[in-house]
């Protein structure tokens, strides 16, 4: 099961060797600086509550109430995936989270796929960010009316983050602790005040999309997906949590469970305070939900700036974190050197390179001519975060199968075999939700890493030769 390109060993490195990218222990790198269980719980639901939410009641609207369902089958997937990361994190407590995994487990190839598709998730996200906070722009100044217009908005809105990474972590911060103090403001406001103003009627349909119920559930989950991207953040970040063991097991599902209840509560207001015939075509959900629970357009207004500045902040956060990735894997040897300068501590290589190509695919979508581009968008990077969630399900079942470095305990092997057989066939199941346009779309940047992987494995070989 280990790659050809380079010599390894059949059992994963002793956690006395710091891989290149971490800081070794008692340095005053990371390491350093820990954080418990409270922070590293708020780090898990502050990453998977970013600007989707804001958008996401509208895209899954014309499924129907269905989508309800959907949220509750997807949150037991994303609390088994949780419990699949506590405890790889206890086998493997470092930085890396997937990659580490995938790479202890298989090799230096499947590291890098999981790095490579991880990246592609965070770049591709940051475009339909982008194109979600168009549509609540469009509330302050109309930008929608046009193509292009609302293509050089969502533009606009993924540079303006990129110039503040660039100016170093110091800015990045700010912005990020603004941003998030008023991405709650909003969601609490409808999530809460909207079951005050909740009407049956506006419902809609159990199962509007005419085919089974099923069907719909996956469909929409694949769709849905994209809210809970970040549930591998505490794991991610393992070299930096205080008792990694024991906590990132438990943040990582804390986080997932508070995050998935503002969610339904978030979705459920405005499924009932938003007509469904006019849900479906929203472009601004949570400030119509306002506007109807008070009248006028005042509050929608307000609601409007609120999540324009949350999307922006999260588009900052998101930024840092894509090029974060690649500058682990590229101080392992498996991205391109340049991965890895850093300037004003942030890896001002990888920003600019996924600003780029965010940027293109954001022109490639919205010159494809295609009503739905955000939900295109959202669809591929359920493809391609499924890939490293997959690789690290496969790694735990590598360890539970081989019995490797534990001793067997029958009764939490068989608990630990069903979380995680119950992990890996929610994750093919996303796949299968996508569709064939994303999963099209999806396999094409993931297959160009190949070519990418191919030549970093001959430098090294030429290197080491």
């Amino acid at each position: 099961m280990h790659d050809t390109g380079t010599v390894r060993p059949s059992a994963p490195a002793p956690q006395s060797a710091p891989t290149p990218s971490e800081d070794p222990p008692g340095s005053s790198g990371s390491h350093a600086r820990r954080f418990g269980l409270p922070v590293a719980t708020a780090l898990v639901m502050g990453n998977i509550i970013g600007g989707g939410i804001f958008l996401l009641p509208a895209s899954v609207a014309p499924y129907g109430t269905v989508s309800l369902v959907a949220f509750a089958v997807l949150t037991v997937g994303a609390v088994a995936l949780a419990l699949v990361f506590g405890r790889l994190a206890q086998r493997h407590p470092s930085t890396g989270g997937p990659y580490v995994y995938a790479r202890e487990a298989f090799g230096d190839f499947a590291g890098f796929l999981a790095a490579w598709a991880y990246w592609i998730t965070t770049w591709v996200s940051n475009a339909a960010l982008a194109v979600a906070a168009v549509g609540y722009l469009d509330v302050l100044i109309p930008v929608n009316g046009h193509r292009w217009t609302a293509c050089l908005a969502a533009l606009v809105l993924q540079w303006l983050p990129a110039l503040a990474n660039f100016a170093g972590t110091r800015y990045v911060g700010a912005v990020q602790l603004v941003s998030t103090v008023l991405k709650f403001a909003p969601l609490l406001l409808v999530a809460v005040g909207g079951l005050f103003f909740f009407d049956p009627g506006n419902l809609g349909p159990f199962n509007a999309t005419g085919t089974g119920t099923v069907g719909a559930v996956s469909a929409c989950a694949a769709i849905l997906l994209f809210s809970y991207l970040g549930v591998e953040s505490a794991a991610v970040s393992a070299g930096e949590v205080d008792n990694p063991r024991r906590n990132v097991g438990r943040a990582t599902v804390i986080g997932t469970a508070g995050a998935a209840f503002v969610y339904l509560l978030g979705t459920l207001s405005v499924f009932g305070t938003v007509p469904h015939g006019r849900l479906v075509d929203s472009t601004a959900p949570f400030s119509d939900a306002v506007n109807a629970m008070f009248g006028g357009t005042w509050g929608g207004v307000a609601v409007a700036l609120a999540a324009l500045v949350s999307m922006t902040g999260c588009l900052n956060g998101w930024t840092l974190l894509s090029a974060q990735t690649p500058y682990a894997a590229a101080r392992d040897g498996l991205f391109p050197t340049p991965f890895a300068r850093k300037r004003r501590g942030v890896p001002t290589v990888g920003v600019a390179v996924t600003v780029v190509l965010a940027s293109l695919l954001t022109v490639y979508n919205y010159t494809s001519h295609s009503a739905r581009v955000f939900d295109i968008l959202v669809l591929i990077t359920t493809f391609t975060a499924t890939v490293p969630y997959l690789l690290a399900t496969a790694a735990q079942i590598f360890h539970l199968v081989s019995g490797h470095g534990e001793r067997v305990d029958r009764a939490r092997l068989v608990r630990d075999g069903v979380i995680t057989a119950v992990a890996a066939a929610f994750s093919l199941w996303l796949i299968a939700g996508a569709g064939y346009a994303a999963v099209y779309q999806g396999v094409l940047f993931l297959l160009a890493g190949v070519i990418v992987y191919a030549v970093m494995a001959a430098r090294r070989q030429r290197t080491t030769a």
